[in-house]
């Protein structure tokens, strides 16, 4: 995004955000999709990431990378979006839990990747955010347990037992 892009759209041009938005609207649904625990969960963390980021626009001093700029500003708002939902600990634990049998198949029409979203999305809030967190934003244990005010160890927990149940919820899927 160039300069006068940027500026047009801190002005509130509607065709310049229109453009933004259409730019981002993709990867950052995705973003959404795999913190969210539902579609319209997804969708209203989408929305209220937008609103933030146009509303933040002014501030971006043009230092790291924009779309990096961008995916903060969702990420943080997905987390906030999961603090506001939980109504217990962001952790579960499945000690002495069995995994259901009856996974939902994946396979077939679906693409790959939104098969894996899917995937994603029976995760435990606890465990998705961690994985995400992680797995797919690059955050270190430290950083985990700082922004989601949890233990290092917690994090390094709550992330070893992700792992296992989306391992057992993938095979699981390429099973039935």
């Amino acid at each position: 995004m160039n300069l006068t892009d940027m500026e047009a759209c801190i002005r509130g041009d509607r065709k310049a955000q229109k453009a933004f938005f259409e730019r981002f609207k993709g990867k950052m649904f995705a973003l959404c999709l795999r913190y969210a625990n539902t579609r319209e969960d997804a969708e209203d963390i989408l929305q209220e990431g937008f609103v933030k980021v146009f509303r933040d626009l002014k501030q971006y001093t043009g230092a790291g990378n924009f779309e990096g700029w961008v995916r903060k500003v969702f990420v943080n708002t997905a987390l906030q979006h999961i603090q506001r939902q939980r109504k217990g600990p962001l952790m579960v634990d499945l000690d002495g839990v069995d995994l259901p049998a009856d996974i939902e198949p994946f396979h077939g029409e679906e693409p790959p990747a939104k098969n894996l979203i899917n995937i994603l999305q029976q995760l435990p809030p606890g465990f998705r955010t961690v994985f995400n967190l992680y797995v797919l934003e690059g955050y270190t244990h430290p950083e985990i347990a700082e922004i989601l005010d949890i233990s290092v160890g917690t994090s390094k927990s709550q992330l070893m037992r992700a792992k296992a149940h989306f391992r057992a919820l993938l095979e699981g899927s390429l099973t039935t």
